[in-house]
């Protein structure tokens, strides 16, 4: 890949400067067992492509980027690492990002009541400052990601996933978020609420899209961010065995959903489903929708005004279905 997201990032490198800053603050608390769990908490951020999507957002309209942007992504990043270490805490997950968890730490009590913590705080961030449009925006997204987990593993018992079904879970457990990003960013700039919409809308397209690659990181090789076969290890459908399922034979269906449900975590059956997906054409097909999404993405940013923040958007475009990791 050409481009760094360090590189994108250079129209709002002060804001996120300052943003890290506000962030830290809107974090802090009197008891020295919390605070510390929260310098911890921001010692190990990602990439911080969610901010990046509310500034960028905000930036291609006339409003810009203002108090009601850094409390916006300030919410989002809040909200989102609350449901985070809550998930490291359901799926018993000992590490996140390279590093300890949570509860890997501090055990599962101190880890629930920390995303409880995490939660009221952005709660309270928008109550003090009556952002009540952003707190629409995000609670709505927090809720469709939950809703998304919980129909995957509802779906997950039977492995007998549509693609219909599979765009549903990964809109509201995946692309939900970045879409609340790109609304959040119009709506603080003091959009009308078809701006709203159209950004949100993009952020939706951009969501599938990096989940889609996501899915395909499962087929790649070893030096990758991602375990290869860690999906069908953890027996998730994504798009590339589901479409496979679908061209196979009755025959060739069963014995698949079987190793996919019986697999035990060994290479030699989970090579036989990733062998299976390749020569049915799974990864292609994934490989023309992730593009496709990406695409629809880009004819959306193209209704907006020609801009630096809207170059910086095609770049994260690129970046997400070009990333390796």
């Amino acid at each position: 890949m050409n481009i760094t997201l360090d590189e994108i990032q250079v129209p709002i490198a002060s804001e996120m400067r300052e943003f890290e800053t506000k962030f830290r603050q809107s974090m802090r608390s009197k008891v020295l067992l919390l605070d510390k769990i929260m310098s911890y908490i921001v010692k190990r951020k990602g990439k911080q492509m969610r901010p990046m999507f509310v500034f960028f957002s905000a930036n291609l309209f006339a409003g810009g980027i203002s108090e009601a942007t850094y409390r916006g992504a300030a919410l989002i990043e809040l909200l989102h690492t609350a449901t985070l270490v809550h998930d490291d805490v359901v799926d018993d997950a000992n590490y996140r990002r390279g590093f300890f968890s949570v509860n890997a730490l501090w055990k599962n009590k101190i880890a629930v009541l920390v995303g409880d913590y995490l939660l009221s705080k952005g709660l309270l961030l928008s109550l003090h400052n009556n952002d009540f449009e952003l707190l629409k925006i995000v609670s709505n997204a927090v809720r469709e990601m939950s809703e998304g987990e919980l129909m995957q593993m509802e779906k997950a018992r039977s492995l007998d996933i549509t693609e219909e079904v599979y765009f549903e879970i990964i809109r509201q457990k995946t692309a939900s978020l970045i879409a609340s990003c790109c609304a959040v960013g119009a709506a603080s700039a003091g959009a009308d609420l078809a701006s709203i919409e159209k950004a949100r809308l993009f952020g939706e397209k951009v969501g599938i899209a990096f989940q889609i690659k996501d899915d395909l990181f499962d087929y790649g090789t070893a030096e990758i961010g991602k375990p290869v076969g860690i999906d069908i290890k953890e027996k998730k459908m994504t798009l590339p065995l589901i479409y496979a399922l679908q061209k196979a034979s009755w025959l060739t269906k069963r014995q698949m959903i079987y190793n996919v449900k019986n697999n035990n975590g060994k290479n030699q059956v989970v090579a036989k489903v990733i062998d299976f997906v390749k020569s049915s054409g799974g990864l292609d097909y994934a490989i023309t929708l992730m593009n496709r999404f990406a695409n629809e993405a880009l004819e959306i940013l193209h209704t907006f005004e020609p801009s630096p923040s809207r170059t910086s958007l095609e770049q994260l475009i690129r970046f997400t279905i070009e990333r390796n990791k």
